[in-house]
């Protein structure tokens, strides 16, 4: 891990080159602590995406002290119309890392199809430098049957393999949905637990959607230590406006629980999704429960 002397000399040379501008590097309460781990889902950011560019708003990212991003635009081989190796070269050069992708694909008629795609998609995963490839969603929701989790399970399972042939680990991701929408009085989520691999799938748990849905996201961490691997940290909006979850036991458990890899997200917005997630990450870097 770099010291904070590291940070700034890479700051000022990063800045000397035109990379980053120097108003990027403060947050208001000076440059962020460079010792914290500090993940982000891009998604966060669509808008400005969409508006200014996937390279302009790596640099702003960077300037907020993230250090760890999760992409949401995948399509035909690129993230963000972005050649996979020349992205992870962007972000390396700021000081980043691309870590983890929401990727999804539903099942439909033609598996040989949906193989083929998914084969494509872990070369472009492999070639970006991802840990994770994350579903971010699934037609389980209300209506759902047992045949239909499991035949998604196994479909889980058939993905999971290949990522694993590229040292990528497959994962799938909440909503309130899966909590909410229950057969026999069991929740989707935990059906889906059942019903994948435990050595292959694992799932990001995201702690607002959780408790949106009926439950806690620290008894779902004790209860699956070893499935749950990656968190969404994420609130109503900016985190640490509303508190609506236990950010401070949520950590402590993350830590508790070997879990190395998190990242903000922040899908409405009290201010602009720019602010917000420079609050965002103000927060957790001067939060003490978070190392």
């Amino acid at each position: 891990m770099q010291s904070r002397r590291d940070f700034i000399k890479r700051a000022s040379m990063l800045i000397a080159g035109g990379v980053v501008s120097p108003n990027l590097m403060s947050s208001g309460g000076g440059i962020p602590a460079p010792s914290k781990y500090l993940g982000l889902q891009l998604y966060s950011l669509r808008e400005m995406i969409n508006d200014e560019g996937i390279r302009k708003v790596l640099e702003v990212v960077a300037g907020m002290g993230y250090n760890s991003l999760e992409t949401a635009s995948y399509g035909d081989g690129k993230f963000y119309g972005e050649d996979p190796v020349e992205l992870k070269k962007i972000v390396g050069d700021l000081g980043m890392k691309l870590t983890s992708s929401h990727i999804g694909r539903n099942i439909t008629k033609d598996h040989d199809e949906d193989m083929a795609w998914w084969n494509k998609a872990v070369e472009a995963h492999n070639a970006a430098g991802m840990k994770y490839m994350i579903m971010p969603s699934s037609p389980l929701n209300e209506g759902a049957t047992l045949d239909k989790v499991k035949r998604y399970g196994d479909y889980f399972n058939e993905i999971a393999l290949i990522t694993a042939g590229a040292s990528i680990q497959f994962g799938y991701h909440n909503h309130a949905f899966e909590f909410e929408t229950k057969i026999d009085d069991i929740p989707v989520y935990d059906l889906l637990l059942k019903n994948t691999s435990p050595r292959h799938v694992i799932f990001q748990l995201d702690v607002y959607w959780i408790k949106k849905g009926g439950y806690d996201p620290v008894d779902y961490m004790k209860k699956y230590p070893k499935r749950i691997k990656v968190l969404h940290i994420k609130d109503e909006t900016a985190i640490g406006a509303q508190n609506t979850v236990n950010y401070k036991d949520i950590f402590e458990q993350a830590y508790i629980n070997k879990i190395k890899d998190w990242y903000v997200e922040v899908e409405e917005y009290d201010t602009t999704p720019e602010e917000d997630v420079r609050k965002s990450a103000d927060y957790l870097l001067n939060a003490d429960f978070v190392k």
